[in-house]
Order: C-alpha cells, then structure tokens, then sequence
C-alpha cells in the first residue's frame, strides 16, 4: 500500500523531518517527535468584521491558488481564501445585514458552505450554489441566530474531500448582546484563541498529498501529519489566566479524543450552535469532523509552565500552550451562560428515519439511496417540530449534519441517560460509532421553498462525495 515516506526527501530536509514529523507521537512513517518548522508559533487567522456599505456589512474573500510553508525551505502548494492556506475568521453580530463575497480565482468550480447558518437555501453555499472559476457569488442574508461558532467551506459534488484537504476553511464567529454581556475572554488571538484542527498526507516533496485508495474512501482518510491553524508542531503564549479556545474538528475524516497532557479539567461553555445552559467540567473532548466546542481552560496557576494539547487516541500533539506572560485581566466564567429553548419529544408531530449505509467504498447510501442532486429525498413543513432518527448501520463511525436547522440530541441508543452533559446545546453534526442510532429533535424555521434544497448527509467528507447524503425543502 502507498504511504507518503519523508525519507525520500533530500538529505538537508530529511535530518530535520528526523527531528520530528506528526505533532507529537509516532506518525506512519515511524518518526517521532513534531514536524520542525524553525518558526512554528501558532498562525491566528485574521479576524474581519466586515466593511460598511449602506448598511450592510461586507467580507469581500478570494478563493485562489496559493503556496504555503509548513516545513522549512519548502512551498507548498496550497487551496487559501485571502491567503495562503485556511480562510479568514468571520465576525458576524446577530442582526446584522450582511453579504459575503466569494470570488474564485481557481481554475476550477467550487463553493463556499456557511456551515451552522441559519440561511435561506439559496444562500447556503452547498452544491446547489457553484461558483465557476473567475465569478464572483454572495451570501446575502441577515444574521438571525445565537452567539457560536460555526465555520465556511466549500461543498461542490464529488470534490468537498479533495477542496478542504487543499486548504478552504475557516471559522465564523456569531456574536450576541448576551455572550458579549457574559465574563469570558473574548479578546480574539490574545485568550479566545480559534483551532482549526486537521491531519494530512505530504508526498515526498512536502506536496499535500490527496489520493485517497478505494480502501481509504470506506475508512476514511487519515493523515499522519497533525496541523493546527496551517502550522505543524504549533505554540503559543498566554498568560496565566482564563484561556477561551473555540476548536473546529476540520479534518475529512478523523475522530479527535482532546485533552491536555496533564489531565486537567476544563469547562466546555459551548457546542456547534449554542452556548451550553452551564459549563460543563471534562477532562477530554470527542469531537468528530465539523463539529465545534467552546473550552476555557483556567492557567491561572501554571506560569512558566508548558501544556500540550492533544489526541490521546494517536498519541500525537495539536498544540504547545507556554504560560509565559502574567495577566492583568483576569475572567470568571460564569456558572450561568444561557437558557435554551427545548422542544421536547411529545411535541413532535412525525417521525422521520434515515438509516447510513454503503454497498462498497464508491457507494455510500442513506436511507438506500445516494446522492442524486435531481431528487428531492424529504419535504419538511416549516414550524414542525419533529424526530429525526439516525442509524448507522455500519460497524464504522459516521456522523450526521443538517443543513439549516439546529437540533437537540434527545436520545443515543434508545436513552437520553447516553447524551453526553457537554452535547446538551444546539447542534448541526452528531456522531455516530458504529451500529449507533440519536434521536434529534427538529424544527425548521423562517425559510421555506419547494425548489430550492438543504442538505442532509455525513461529514466524513469521503463519504459525503461518494453519495451519503440527501436533499430536503422546508415547506
């Protein structure tokens, strides 16, 4: 079986790849230690708020070529948006008027998905929305949702796997009245720190190396390479305070089991779509790709201290916190954060069922079917609240998300006493191990059309483009 083997690098690059290559851990290759770019502080993406026209609040964004350097005198050639690989974090306020301009300057078509958005379905970005090479498409809409963190990446047929892995993602932020009123840390890059969390192949040039096999499109596609921000073998300074870390599982197909090497317990404030009611005290965090939590972590007794954080599943590091600075500003998390609004079971008016399956590695299926962009798989009646019912029938991990809508998780395996205390807020992707079945409480609200679709499928994104996804309207 083909597996990307540094060793074949020149001699000058190889002796510092020995020095480390995967973040920490033993990669595929056998090499121990974190890949050694000799400038490796963590990358914060920058931050736009957006340019006032008339009222509405503009991110004018380049989707174009571009090359990186994750190793040390080497470019690699990457996919950015106004950059050199990832995207810019968006700052979005609920209320706003807003219109997202997305130019591509590929030689390809593409999209750009606002993932978590509550949006009309001809503002949603997915396969239905392309964007050819030298046009220029916008998402127009007012912001109509509660403070979270979601993310943007493109979503085009049959090449979501392939223009992720390549570079397009990056995080946007929703704020509100409420969590701006909340004392947490919030000054972005300095305590509210954004990890966009990833693993990839490189090709013995330093290439990014998307190929996956027949047998890696029904596993997944795993990269023995961990990268945090665009940056392999990251660091990063803080003070010994409250630390806000809003983490993004951007990989294609990974399942990250988080934690901090020392085992210490932090509190998760918040899930893909909302604020959790209470922070919720862990000591590690399962988050499969596309999913979103909020962390703080509290370093107030740790200065001149070091920190890895980790997946304890490959044994491999994400991220070096250094505690070198002593705070000035000090925040306490409230025991507080939110009330949710719940529909509960005995509320829904029907229940629908969508069982994930396969019938080879090219070949993934819901509910018997894949993926046929001229059928219309489910027509939802707008302020329904309904069951949704996921089974993975398979003996693989899965997850599921949902264009549009946010859900509550009810039930996982037939109890509610199996929904985990930390994915009791909103939510847009759940996940499923094997043979698993969640019971989602839905409601689609504000946007109907019978011709124009949402999307409902896997976020394994080898999945997804090999049919395990499924069209609905909002009627």
């Amino acid at each position: 079986m083909k597996r990307r083997n540094f060793l074949k690098l020149s001699t000058v690059t190889s002796l510092w790849l020995l020095t480390g290559c995967g973040g920490g851990g033993t990669n595929s290759s056998g090499v121990d230690g974190g890949l050694a770019n000799s400038t490796n502080k963590l990358t914060i993406p920058p931050l736009l708020t957006g340019t006032d026209v008339n009222g509405v609040k503009n991110y004018d964004l380049t989707i174009q070529k571009a090359t990186h350097t994750f190793f040390t005198g080497l470019s690699t050639n990457t996919y950015a948006v106004n950059g050199t690989y990832l995207a810019p974090t968006l700052k979005l306020t609920n209320g706003d008027e807003v219109s997202i301009n997305y130019t591509n300057k590929l030689d390809e078509t593409t999209t750009m998905h606002g993932h978590g958005m509550h949006v009309p379905a001809d503002m949603d970005g997915a396969a239905h929305q392309p964007i050819e090479s030298g046009a220029t498409w916008s998402a127009k809409y007012t912001v109509n949702q509660r403070a979270c963190t979601n993310w943007y990446h493109p979503h085009l047929m049959g090449k979501t796997a392939e223009h992720v892995y390549k570079g397009l993602a990056g995080l946007i932020i929703v704020e509100d009245d409420e969590i701006n009123a909340l004392d947490l840390p919030k000054e972005y890059g300095v305590d509210d720190i954004p990890l966009i969390l990833q693993d990839r192949f490189f090709d013995s040039n330093g290439q990014i190396d998307y190929s996956p096999s027949r047998r890696e499109i029904m596993m997944g596609y795993h990269g023995d390479v961990f990268i945090t921000n665009g940056v392999i073998n990251a660091f990063i300074d803080v003070a010994n305070k409250e630390v806000r870390f809003r983490i993004l599982n951007g990989s294609n197909s990974t399942v990250y089991d988080l934690a901090f090497d020392d085992g210490r317990t932090f509190k998760q404030i918040g899930t893909d779509n909302s604020l959790l009611e209470s922070p919720v005290p862990i000591t590690h965090i399962r988050l499969s790709p596309a999913e979103r939590a909020e962390i703080v972590v509290d370093f107030s007794s740790d200065l001149n201290k070091t920190i890895l954080f980790k997946d304890v599943a490959q044994n491999k590091n994400f991220l070096k916190v250094k505690v070198t600075k002593e705070t000035i500003n000090t925040t306490t998390t409230p025991n507080t954060l939110t009330t949710l609004n719940r529909h509960t079971l005995d509320q829904a008016v029907r229940t629908r069922t969508f069982s994930l399956s396969a019938s080879g590695p090219g070949d993934f299926r819901i509910n018997g079917v894949s993926m046929n962009m001229s059928v219309i798989n489910e027509r939802v009646p707008l302020n329904d609240v309904e069951i949704w019912e996921v089974t993975n029938t398979m003996g693989m991990n899965h997850n599921f998300h949902i264009h549009d809508s946010h859900f509550i998780i009810a039930k996982r395996n037939g109890s509610e006493a199996n929904v985990l205390e930390n994915e009791k807020g909103y939510k847009d992707t759940v996940f499923l191990s094997g043979n698993d079945t969640v019971t989602l409480i839905v409601k689609m609200t504000d946007f109907t059309s019978s011709t124009k679709p949402y999307m409902y499928h896997c976020h394994f994104l080898e999945h997804e483009d090999a049919g395990m996804m499924g069209q609905f309207t909002v009627e």
